[in-house]
């Protein structure tokens, strides 16, 4: 059986270290379309807030970065779990939560401990919880929940999970924007770690059952936390306390975003559609939750 159940949940904790400076937070942040223009931000490359994301004088960190920090990918640590052979091409990111202790630095050496909390039976396939907790010489930076949804492999009488979907608000989006993913975005984000073929590849995009290479939802994710951070939190990366989502659906390169955002006290909620396909969904159960 691919996946031993019970030997990925009572295997010891993975250690890893971590490092990071700020060519990695720079190229994460262009992976995620910081320095393009936007509807807010003609012109981005002189934008004294856009130069947070791309200057090394004026860099902040946003905390999505914690996905991808030291260049090692959360969903591949969870597929080198014990207990854990699946095939890549039928792995998809299935959801993601990052909750931040404190700002992420611009530099920094950290370790992280990994484990796996949960392994779901959703009989047409499984769905794989790892955590990650992170932490450097002055306590706790972050946490993070990835959950691997690994088609064709359910059955296996397992638990099956939680499957609550939250409902958008019965009113208006309080602001609706929009941003275009270029059609080099993946090959530049898939630079800060995530190497899946998926997104660069397009032989094995048909194997996995794409007609051409997709984004990762993971890259989506973080152009989201950005365009909430720029539009709703006054471009403050540091007021981000935690962000999660689920990934409802695939994006192409070269698609847009439609990004539906409705406000509330330390509590920000989100829709992402793509506009290019009658506003098929992306992400999905998706908040923000801030100071």
């Amino acid at each position: 059986m691919p996946i031993d159940a019970a030997k990925a949940l009572s295997a010891d904790p993975r250690t890893t270290e971590l490092a990071w400076d700020h060519k990695d937070i720079q190229l994460y942040h262009l992976g995620i379309g910081a320095g393009a223009a936007t509807p807010e931000k003609p012109h981005p490359a002189t934008d004294p807030d856009e130069l947070r994301y791309t200057l090394e004088s004026a860099l902040h960190v946003l905390p999505s970065f914690a996905t991808v920090a030291g260049g090692g990918m959360a969903v591949a640590g969870g597929l080198s779990a014990p207990g854990i052979d699946v095939d890549l091409a039928a792995v998809l990111h299935g959801g993601q939560t990052v909750t931040v202790h404190r700002p992420i630095p611009v530099r920094g050496r950290a370790v992280q401990i990994s484990t796996v909390p949960a392994v779901y039976d959703k009989q047409k396939a499984a769905v794989i919880v790892l955590r990650s907790e992170v932490a450097d010489d002055d306590g706790p930076l972050w946490t993070c929940d990835t959950q691997i949804f690994v088609r064709g492999e359910g059955g296996f009488g397992g638990e099956r999970g939680p499957s609550a979907r939250l409902e958008l608000p019965d009113r208006a989006p309080d602001r609706t924007t929009e941003r275009l993913i270029r059609e080099d975005q993946a090959l530049l984000y898939r630079l800060s770690g995530d190497w899946n073929p998926l997104h660069a590849d397009p032989e094995f995009a048909k194997l996995a059952g794409f007609d051409r290479p997709i984004l990762h939802g993971l890259c989506s994710y973080g152009v989201t936390l950005k365009a909430v951070v720029d539009t709703v939190l006054g471009g403050d990366a540091a007021r981000v306390r935690s962000y999660t989502t689920r990934f409802a659906g695939v994006v192409f390169p070269g698609e847009t975003l439609r990004i539906r955002i409705w406000e509330g006290e330390g509590r920000t909620q989100v829709s992402v559609t793509a506009a290019d396909r009658d506003d098929a969904p992306v992400l999905a159960d998706t908040v923000v939750q801030h100071s």
